[in-house]
């Protein structure tokens, strides 16, 4: 599996050995009956490990914790939230933009394409990084997240002082995971159209993580996407 994915270096180094682990090898086994069984799964291979590939370990500033990809065709390509330009914004990431809109002041952007931020040093990473269409968490519990709870401690470790968002109780619970005496944990229900108005609305966690990182001399993130 190591020879076949795209992973940047700051990353595959560190992680080497969680590929060589038998729960890998059981991941493995499943992702490739599942496929053969001609069921499709989401993200194709080559982006599962799109958000290590475009945000380098050491330039992690702010870790956006999701659960699992979009399940609808087309719209899962590695990064927690986002879809690339054309596909229509799914309702979670409208209500993120309400929020930074209500936050910052920042206009809802009218694609739902959250490269810019990953490039900034966003981690947009789900916990478990691939999904059976039209079938939401099918892939939990097979090993996904005993490897992603491995990217969160290398975070909490190797990087600087960085703002992890923990939205919704999944999220949450990697809390644990964190070393809260160097980084800042910020946490909400999730921004679903089921939870939003429990709390996510009102949160302001962008001010709260740019007020963070501009204290520690990480520089604040432009949260606003290019049209």
């Amino acid at each position: 599996m190591v020879q076949n994915i795209r992973l940047h270096p700051s990353w595959l180094d560190p992680l080497r050995g969680e590929f060589d682990q038998p729960y890998m090898a059981d991941l493995r086994e499943f992702l490739r009956a599942e496929r053969a069984s001609g069921a499709r799964v989401f993200p194709p291979p080559a982006e599962w490990f799109a958000a290590l590939d475009q945000t380098p370990l050491d330039r992690v500033r702010v870790v956006i914790l999701g659960q699992d990809p979009y399940h609808g065709e087309g719209q899962a390509h590695g990064l927690c939230f986002s879809v690339r330009p054309g596909v229509r914004v799914p309702p979670s990431l409208q209500n993120i933009y309400k929020e930074l809109e209500s936050d910052l002041g920042i206009p809802r952007a009218s694609h739902g394409h959250l490269a810019r931020w990953a490039e900034q040093g966003v981690l947009l990473l789900n916990t478990t990084l691939t999904v059976r269409s039209g079938s939401p968490t099918s892939h939990a519990g097979r090993g996904w997240e005993r490897f992603t709870d491995a990217v969160i401690r290398l975070v909490s470790d190797r990087a600087g002082p960085s703002v992890f968002l923990l939205w919704g109780s999944h999220a949450q619970k990697k809390a644990a995971l964190v070393d809260a005496a160097r980084h800042c944990v910020l946490r909400s229900v999730h921004p679903s159209p089921l939870s939003a108005h429990g709390g996510f609305f009102g949160c302001r966690h962008f001010s709260q993580a740019n007020a963070f990182l501009d204290r520690h001399g990480r520089g604040a993130i432009d949260w606003a996407l290019p049209a």
